[in-house]
C-alpha cells in the first residue's frame, strides 16, 4: 500500500513530528510505502486565490503547485493527516492545502455533494494532537464535531468513506515535561507505530480515548 502522509506543523522535531515518525516506522515495517508531504518544510502556499476559484469552476487547468499535490494524491492508496489541533480545528496551513488541492471538478462534482467524489476509493486516517483531555473534549462535544468535520465534510469529498480518527490527548506544549507527560507521550508514539504497523486492519471507528 502506498500512503500519503500529510504533515502540518511548523516544527518537524515537535511531538506531532515524533508521532509522524512513529506512524511511518510502523507502516514501513508492515511493508507499506510512505510519501511524506511536509507542508511547512515544502513551503506550500495555502492561500486560496481568486484564480483558484475561477479556474476550477471554469474547468481550466489549476496552478502548478495544486497539480503537483493532486498527482501525489492520485498515486496513493491511502492518506494520513498528521497535525496538532489548534482552536479546536486543523491548522490554517492544512486547511489551505485542502481548500486548494481538492478542487471542484477534480475531487468532487460541482454540485458539492459529499459522498459522490470523482476520486477512487481510498483509506483515510487522522492522527491529531490535542493539549486538552478526552474528558474536556467530551464535555463540549468537541470530539464528535471534529470527527464529522473531517470524516464527512472533508474526507467525504476525497472519495474516502473508511476513515479512522485518533486524538492523542494531553500533549501540551510546555518547556518542562513531567515524568507523567513523558510517559503519556511515549505511549502515544508507541500507539502511532502500532497504527502504522496494522494500518490495513483498521475499520471505521473513532478515537481510542488515549
Amino acid at each position: 500500500m502506498r500512503i500519503l502522509a500529510v504533515f502540518s506543523h511548523p516544527i518537524r522535531e515537535s511531538f506531532t513530528g515524533q508521532l509522524l515518525n512513529g506512524f511511518v516506522s510502523g507502516a514501513e515495517d508492515a511493508g507499506h510505502i510512505v510519501e511524506i508531504a511536509d507542508l511547512y518544510a515544502e513551503r506550500f502556499p495555502p492561500l486560496l486565490t481568486a484564480e483558484d476559484l475561477v479556474d476550477q469552476f471554469a474547468s481550466r487547468p489549476m496552478a502548478q503547485e495544486i497539480c503537483r499535490e493532486q498527482k501525489r494524491f492520485e498515486r496513493c492508496d491511502a492518506i494520513a493527516l498528521v497535525f496538532p489541533i489548534w482552536w479546536w480545528t486543523v491548522p490554517a496551513m492544512l486547511k489551505g492545502w485542502i481548500e486548494r488541492v481538492f478542487s471542484a471538478g477534480w475531487a468532487y462534482p460541482i454540485e458539492e455533494d459529499p459522498g459522490s467524489s470523482l476520486l477512487g476509493k481510498r483509506k483515510g486516517l487522522v492522527l491529531s494532537v490535542a493539549g486538552g483531555s478526552a474528558k474536556m473534549y467530551e464535555k463540549y462535544g468537541t470530539a464528535e464535531t471534529f470527527r464529522k468535520q473531517l470524516e464527512v465534510g472533508t474526507f467525504g469529498y476525497f472519495g474516502i468513506d473508511e476513515v479512522t480518527t485518533h486524538i492523542f490527548h494531553q500533549a501540551r506544549v510546555t518547556l518542562a515535561i513531567s515524568a507523567e507527560d513523558a510517559a503519556r507521550r511515549a505511549l502515544h508514539i508507541k500507539t502511532a507505530y502500532e497504527i502504522g504497523r496494522a494500518f490495513q486492519e483498521f475499520k471505521s471507528e473513532y478515537d481510542r480515548q488515549l
